[in-house]
Formats: C-alpha cells, sequence, structure tokens
C-alpha cells in the first residue's frame, strides 16, 4: 500500500474511532447497567484494521486512542485506555495467533472486551492501591462477554461498509 494512501486510511480510522469513543462518553448510563461499563464501540474499527489492514496498525490504532483519551479525559482515563487496549489487542493477537483464520469476530471481540476490562482492573489495583475491587471483577467479566458479543455482532454487519473503504478499486 502507497504511504499517502495508507496514512490516510489511518487517519479515517483514528477519526472514526475518536467519534464513536467521544459519542459514548455523552451517552447517559443505561438503567441497570453496572458503573464504568461501556459497550466499546470503537473496538468494531480497531478489530476491523487487525483483521483487514494489519496487526501494526491496529497497535497504534489503539495507542493513538489511548493518547486521544489521555488528552480529551485526563490521566486516569488514558491509563485505563492504555492499559486496557494494549491487553485487549494483546490477547486478541494471540488468539489470532493460535486460532489463525478459524477465530470469529464475535471470540477476538469477546476475548478482547474481557482482557480490556482486566487491564483496567489491574490498572486501577495499582494505581489506587485497591485489593478491596475483587467483588467487581464478576461484573467485568460479565460486562465484556456482552459487549463483545454485541461488537463482534456490530462488526459482522458493518464489515461490507467497511472493506469498501479499504477497497482499492473504490
Amino acid at each position: 500500500m502507497r504511504l499517502a494512501k495508507k496514512v490516510a486510511l489511518h487517519g479515517l480510522m483514528l477519526a472514526m474511532i475518536t467519534v464513536l469513543t467521544t459519542a459514548e462518553h455523552m451517552l447517559p448510563p443505561f438503567p441497570f447497567v453496572p458503573p464504568g461499563v461501556k459497550l466499546g464501540l470503537s473496538n468494531i474499527v480497531t478489530m476491523y484494521c487487525l483483521f483487514c489492514v494489519g496487526r501494526v496498525s491496529a497497535v497504534t490504532l489503539t495507542v493513538l486512542k489511548s493518547l486521544f483519551v489521555l488528552l480529551t479525559r485526563g490521566f486516569l482515563a488514558g491509563t485505563l485506555s492504555f492499559c486496557g487496549g494494549l491487553l485487549s489487542i494483546g490477547a486478541a493477537l494471540l488468539l489470532l495467533l493460535i486460532w489463525k483464520d478459524k477465530a470469529s469476530y464475535a471470540a477476538v471481540s469477546v476475548t478482547g472486551a474481557c482482557a480490556h476490562n482486566l487491564g483496567q482492573y489491574a490498572a486501577v489495583s495499582l494505581l489506587l492501591q485497591a485489593n478491596t475491587l475483587a467483588y467487581y471483577l464478576p461484573v467485568l467479566l460479565v460486562s465484556g462477554v456482552l459487549a463483545g458479543l454485541a461488537t463482534g455482532t456490530l462488526l459482522k454487519v458493518t464489515m461490507p461498509a467497511l472493506k469498501k473503504i479499504h477497497n482499492p478499486r473504490l
């Protein structure tokens, strides 16, 4: 892929990630949803990048998203985004390395969502030196499975439209 096209594609994907992250942050909390639980809509773009553009690009976009969160929401949110994002993309890459083409969008999404929540949990535990947060771990894992299934399904539904962005003939 030519450099100019690659830069433009990455810019477009980063713009989609920032819009989805900002929009999701602005939504009011859903009733009966535990505090801090989000759907993770921007992960649809990251997973698209992982499946269709390249692994290095997916890691780069994850880091850039964390920098965006750091600049717009502060140190704690940026740190949580960074720790969760890197563990998430690492777990997704490991799953793809082990299962290769057999890993479904849903499986990669659920793995990434649960790893993201675990990364954030570890960061909060270290930063706040709070060992009493273990009760919240099951909530994070269940929400990771549910959010991962939702974003994996959304990726499957939107993949045809997303592939048009990357299609060199269009």
